[in-house]
Parts: C-alpha cells; structure tokens; sequence
C-alpha cells in the first residue's frame, strides 16, 4: 500500500524555480497554539475537576491512559476542531497537542485512539455525567467570581435549541414544533453587569419532546443560591423565553430572592391592558409609515398566581413593504422597577446567547451526537461546552484586543492553527513559531495574560 505522505507534488512553470512539496518534516504540528489552551486549562483546573467527577473501573495495570488525559485530548481536540473521535488517527501523533496532553512530544503513538475514546465516552454512568456537569458549573463561576468581585449583577440566561438526529439514537423523538426527530439541549449562560459576553455554564441534553422549562427549577435552585455565596454584592437577575415562565417557576424565583424577566404569554386581559398602546401604535404607523414601537406596563394577576406581578408590554406595528401592517405584542413578568422601554431593552439582551448557541453549532458541533447512547452523547456535550469554556477563557484574556469578540472559529484559525516546530532537549522544549506569524503579537498577549514569564 502506498504511503501518501512519503509521496511529494512537484510544480513547473509556475513559480521561478521548480518547487516540490512533500510531507517528510518531522516534530512539526499544525496546531501549536494549542498550549495557549492548555495553559489556561491548568490554570483554571477545567479538564482536571471534569475527570475527578469520573470512576475508574479499568483494570490499573492495563491502562496506558488514564481519564484526566482523555477527557483532556477529547476538550482540546474539539477546541481545534476535531470533533469526532476517528479524527484521533489523525491528530495522535501530534508533538502539540501531544505535549499539551501532558506526554512528551516525541513520544509516538502516546495518545488515545479512536477505540480507546469510543469505549470511554459509551462506558460512563449517569451519576458521573451529572458530577462532570455540577463541575463545570463551579469552574465557570469561580473563575468568574475570581474576575469580578465588584459585580453588582450576575444575569442568568437559559434557553433551548434544536437538535437535529438522523439514526436510532436512543430518546431521540419527533417533535411537531421543530418538524424533525431530535434532541432538545438546555444551554444556560452567565453574564456580569452589562458585559456582552455570556458564559457557558450548564449544558444538558434532553429528549426531543421535552419543554423548555424541563429541569429548570432544579437548575436554579441549585445555582442562585450558590451565586449568591460567591457574589455577596450582586444581585442574580432570572432572563428567559415565554417557553419557560410557570407560576412555580415565579413562585420559586421570589422564594430565593432573585430579579427576574421571563416572557409570557398573550390573553385577552393582557390584550385589552395593552390596547390603548396598540390603537395608537397602528394610528401612528398608517400616517408615518415604518414599524413603530410603544411602551407600557400594568399589574396582572391570573388565577395560578398568589399575587398580582408588573407586566411590561411593547406594542408594536410592524410594516413591510408591500405587506400589510400587523400587530407584534410582546409581553414580560418582572419583579423590576426600572422603565419600561429600559427594561425592555435589558430583556432584549439575552438575544445574544442565540450567537453563542451559533458558535457551539457552527465552529465546535456540539450537536455531534451521533451515538446510539444517550449518555455517551450527553458527555460529548459535556466535553463541547468545556472547550467552548476554554475559549471563551482564551477572549477574555485579549480583551483589548481584535479576537475580544470574535466567534470562536476566528481565535481558533489565528491563535491556536499556528504551524510550529516542537523540540525536545534534556533540559526543555522548545515550540518555534514562524517568524513572519501574523499575530505573534496577540499570542504574546494571550500568553503573559494566562500566566506565561516574559524571557
């Protein structure tokens, strides 16, 4: 059989000599910035607390690789890209990713193969999938706590997504909203003050018919008293869809003392509350024409609730061209003071997290869960969201920086996809970095910022 990679391209005519191509360079990687990670990985304990949460039921004598190295390999393979555990063929010889797995580099084969993953991601129990997922929790709000003693607001925001399955997976159902078989993720982030930028927290995987409000109650019940140990000066503020809001929910949310704005829905109580704002939103968009917006509140009590709650509404007309003008009122529950045009606006925000959703799709395929296990896809998410808590780790690190609000594919293509070459000698190793790297400085930045010693 012919080994492709011993084989070399050769190009005539059109650079001023012949160039020739072949695949003989040895202790390179396509993925040195990989310790960036890895750096920051040790620093905040993520990839050591995940595994601590998991039980060892290998024999010890046999086992070449033991479960903080696995979880590890898996969080930042998936970081760099490589998100199935066949991509280990291809990546396992790597000295980058090798090191930064805590082997070394020159050591062939040191990583886990693709058989070894496998076994490991369908051999975990559910007990350890809801440790793992308690851990990432703490690790993410302490690092936050760490960062911003002063907060004055730490914002929850929860929502669903669809995931689409395409075999037998088990609890994969149809659901009639989403129009197709999948899995119905939960995805909760955290936020301080008026940053932009939401931080994973909590990722759970749920059957496809599941609502939105399944295991939320639980959830913060669990977080906001925590939350409120580590932030003693901030207050927790509660934002979710319409899809979430219950009266227990409401119930509970006042029990702990926390801020909330949660959608609910449109009645004809709400409705005739809201129509004056209605009637003059339509007048003024039949005389001016573009969509106006108009801001009112009211106090609203229904029969499931124990007390009468502020209602803030927008009426809105919308008008497009060569449509007709149509009625869009939105309704939120709070137990805030603020405007209602401000409070509105504060609502609004958590539409943001829907980019996040996007980046864990589109650039790191957390819904890659394609093995008959729920749990086995269950720890995948688990493992998506810690490399996604890396990274997100990585942006704040260059706050002041291009890459402070970049979607995750951009760090990835420009910090840690950086060709180097990996030496080892007796007393260290030593990553080269072309010379004419683009954004040598920006991975300097990053460097110092998670800990690296300026030489």
């Amino acid at each position: 059989m012919t080994d492709l990679t011993q084989q070399r391209g050769l190009f005539e005519g059109t650079f001023p000599k012949p160039v020739t191509v072949d695949f003989t360079a040895r202790r390179q990687s396509s993925d040195g910035g990989v310790v960036l990670l890895r750096q920051i990985d040790a620093r905040t304990g993520l990839t050591a607390s995940l595994a601590s949460s998991l039980d060892e039921r290998r024999s010890t004598a046999r086992v070449q690789h033991d479960l903080e190295l696995l979880v590890r390999q898996r969080v930042l393979s998936i970081a760099l890209g490589y998100a199935d555990c066949n991509d280990a063929a291809r990546i396992g010889d790597d000295p980058a990713l090798t090191l930064a797995c805590g082997r070394a580099p020159d050591a062939s084969g040191s990583l886990a193969s693709q058989p070894t993953l496998s076994r490991f991601e369908r051999g975990r129990a559910g007990r350890e999938l809801v440790a793992m997922s308690r851990a990432l929790e703490r690790n993410v709000m302490d690092r936050l706590a760490r960062s911003a003693r002063r907060a004055r607001r730490v914002t929850i925001d929860l929502d669903s997504t669809v995931d689409p399955t395409h075999g037998t997976q088990q609890h994969s159902l149809f659901n009639g909203y989403c129009g197709t078989w999948c899995y119905l993720p939960l995805l909760g982030f955290l936020s301080i003050d008026d940053e932009p930028e939401q931080y994973l927290f909590h990722a759970r995987l749920r059957p496809g018919t599941s609502r939105d409000g399944r295991g939320v109650r639980s959830l913060l019940a669990r977080v906001i008293p925590d939350l409120k140990r580590r932030f003693r000066r901030a207050e927790v503020l509660v934002r979710v869809g319409e899809g979430f809001c219950g009266p227990e929910l409401l119930a509970m949310l006042d029990e702990l003392g926390a801020r909330y704005v949660a959608g609910i829905a449109k009645n004809p109580k709400l409705e005739a509350l809201a129509g004056k704002h209605m009637h003059a939103a339509r007048a003024l968009t039949s005389r001016f024409g573009p969509s106006t917006q108009l801001f009112g509140d009211c106090e609203h009590a229904t029969k499931s609730w124990k007390r009468s709650r502020r209602v803030v509404f927008k009426a809105e007309v919308v008008s497009l061209e060569e449509r007709t003008p149509r009625d869009n009122l939105r309704l939120v529950v709070t137990n805030l003071r603020q405007s209602p045009e401000a409070l509105w606006a504060l609502y609004a925000r958590r539409g943001d997290s829907e980019n996040r959703i996007k980046e864990l799709k589109c650039d790191l395929e957390i819904d890659r869960t394609s093995s008959s296990s729920f749990l086995a896809n269950q720890l995948r998410v688990l493992l998506t969201s810690a490399a996604f808590v890396l990274v997100q780790a990585l942006r704040d690190t260059l706050r002041e920086t291009e890459f402070a609000r970049a979607r995750v594919s951009t760090p990835r293509l420009k910090l840690l996809k950086v060709a180097a070459t990996v030496k080892s000698t007796w007393r260290r190793i030593v990553i080269s970095l072309p010379e004419t790297y683009a954004w040598a400085a920006a991975w300097r930045t990053a460097a110092l910022a998670a800990g690296a010693a300026a030489c």
